[in-house]
């Protein structure tokens, strides 16, 4: 009988920061983000997502399996996303990855998935943005001042060179903390209109539930990489901006199943982002473009040694 009895290895939050460093993971997700769009069904399997509703506590638990053959990983994420009351301390989201020996089954580590969550999912929108915004890029505007955000600050301005980066939050306060702890031109705006307007990239990361962001207010050829309302009645984009823009997604059968801004707003999913790395999609960056984020891609092996 093969030996089962080694115990897993676990990765706190703070061993995951330090060793997942966007060098290494950036290239690696736009290469699985390529082979998930292959459809091939050799490469990564991976369904939609399952979501458990957690009505009285305004919460839902996320399991999310993947299988990639050729790597030889197995593992699932478990994620919970909150709607948390104005003023609260305690994170939106939560989560914990488990990496399984694929042969036998038997769990080989656990990874606190904070770090991994909102590092992959603003690695996502930074290859978005590398394929997709103006090539004349000088405003970044950032709605939102939680995890996320910052995550995708951290990214976004180690990719890309923005003479200016515009902040706005619910809060006043708390956008005002957030740009605190950065360095460069950063300064906090009072209304969302005056974040996003002549911005070239923008990026929704909020917990709202009905539209900030309004077509109107969008620089034409504007690039926005919207990482928020992940439930099919949760909305961060107006009708105006989503019918009007090009729609990139992460998975389009995750799109059609948990996305409001699309589900609500009728608009057509233009292509995968994998087909685009692929080469079989053009990237319409002349265009006002979209690219609806749901957390759908694994990122691929590399050494946490």
């Amino acid at each position: 009988m093969e030996n089962m009895s080694e115990s897993p290895v676990i990765l706190n939050k703070h061993e995951v920061e330090r060793l997942l460093s966007y060098e290494d993971l950036v290239p690696l997700l736009e290469s699985a983000m390529g082979k998930f769009s292959k459809r091939d069904g050799s490469e990564i399997i991976q369904p939609v997502r399952s979501v458990v509703p957690i009505q009285q506590h305004n919460g839902f638990l996320g399991l999310m399996p993947a299988y990639l053959a050729a790597e030889g990983i197995l593992c699932t994420k478990m994620v919970t996303f909150y709607q948390r009351p104005e003023g609260s301390s305690l994170p939106s989201t939560q989560a914990v990855v488990l990496l399984f020996h694929p042969e036998r089954g038997n769990i080989t580590a656990i990874l606190d998935g904070e770090a991994i969550t909102s590092k992959r999912t603003a690695a996502a929108s930074a290859i978005s943005a590398k394929f997709l915004k103006p090539d004349a890029s000088e405003v970044l505007c950032i709605l939102g001042s939680g995890q996320q955000a910052k995550s995708h600050y951290d990214v976004f301005t180690k990719l890309f060179a923005f003479k200016e980066v515009r902040v706005w939050s619910r809060r006043k306060e708390m956008a005002q903390v957030f740009v605190n702890d950065l360095q460069g031109p950063v300064r906090v705006c009072s209304s969302v209109k005056k974040a996003v307007m002549g911005a070239d990239v923008i990026i929704t990361a909020t917990g709202s539930s009905q539209p900030i962001l309004f077509g109107e207010w969008v620089k034409p050829g504007a690039h926005i990489a919207a990482v928020g309302a992940c439930r099919p009645d949760w909305r961060e984009l107006d009708d105006e901006l989503m019918q009007g823009a090009v729609v990139y997604v992460d998975s389009r059968e995750g799109a059609m199943a948990e996305s409001g801004d699309i589900i609500l707003s009728g608009a057509q999913i233009y292509a995968e982002l994998g087909e685009v790395i692929n080469g079989c999609s053009p990237a319409q960056r002349e265009r006002t473009t979209v690219f609806k984020s749901l957390g759908n891609y694994v990122f691929q092996s590399y050494s946490l040694s």
